[in-house]
């Protein structure tokens, strides 16, 4: 698998590049921002953008959305219970974006996606946001805003829920193997392992 990755916006959120080996098929993970510099990794890395997956609807992960679908034509994969975020008026983020696009396809709990040779498994994670998903492959895990490195994703913003996100975490996400690792939203990798001893939000 080729794995790049790229902290862009004024939060810092990791943007992801992933691509297949065998096919060059590409899919990017949370366009945070900055859309130039996306397709410049992605050109340096001989990928064709395929898909643009987010891993939920805030705006500090799909700034670069709507350029990054212009320039690439790639399908806008969200989950079903975030999908209709897109359609809102820019004016609606209190910044200013151009209208984004809508949902290519709308995700749900197992479903799939394949690039090439990988298959990336959808795991739905409500807490954060309600369509917050993380994406598993063979022993990775894309977590979004759910699992951080020693934290976890706010849940005091409109649609979240400590309840959900506790249970998204210790039912679907802290299940996975030790040494899953963990790509986060934000911050530096992890793994569950490192997570489950040490995560002081997942005590108890």
């Amino acid at each position: 698998m080729i794995l790049r990755k790229l902290v862009i916006g004024e939060l810092m959120t990791n943007c992801y590049i992933v691509g297949s080996e065998g096919t060059k098929e590409g899919m990017v993970i949370d366009p945070a921002d900055d859309a130039a510099t996306i397709l410049k990794a992605a050109e340096a890395l001989g990928l064709k953008i395929k898909y643009i997956v987010l891993t939920h609807s805030h705006p500090d992960h799909f700034a670069a959305l709507a350029e990054l679908k212009k320039a690439t034509g790639a399908n806008v994969l969200v989950h079903t219970e975030d999908a209709e975020i897109l359609e809102m008026p820019p004016i609606a983020f209190g910044a200013t974006f151009s209208q984004l696009p809508p949902a290519d396809r709308q995700l749900e709990d197992g479903d799939t996606i394949e690039l090439g040779d990988l298959r990336f498994t959808v795991i739905h994670t409500p807490g954060h946001s309600p369509g917050s998903i993380c994406l598993l492959t063979d022993g990775v895990l894309f977590s979004g805003d759910t699992l951080f490195n020693y934290g976890v994703g706010r849940y005091d913003l409109p649609g979240g829920s400590l309840e959900k996100l506790m249970d998204s975490l210790h039912r679907k996400v802290l299940t996975l193997p030790d040494r899953t690792k963990v790509y986060p939203g934000h911050g530096p990798e992890t793994t569950i392992g490192n997570e489950k001893r040490s995560n002081p939000f997942l005590e108890g």
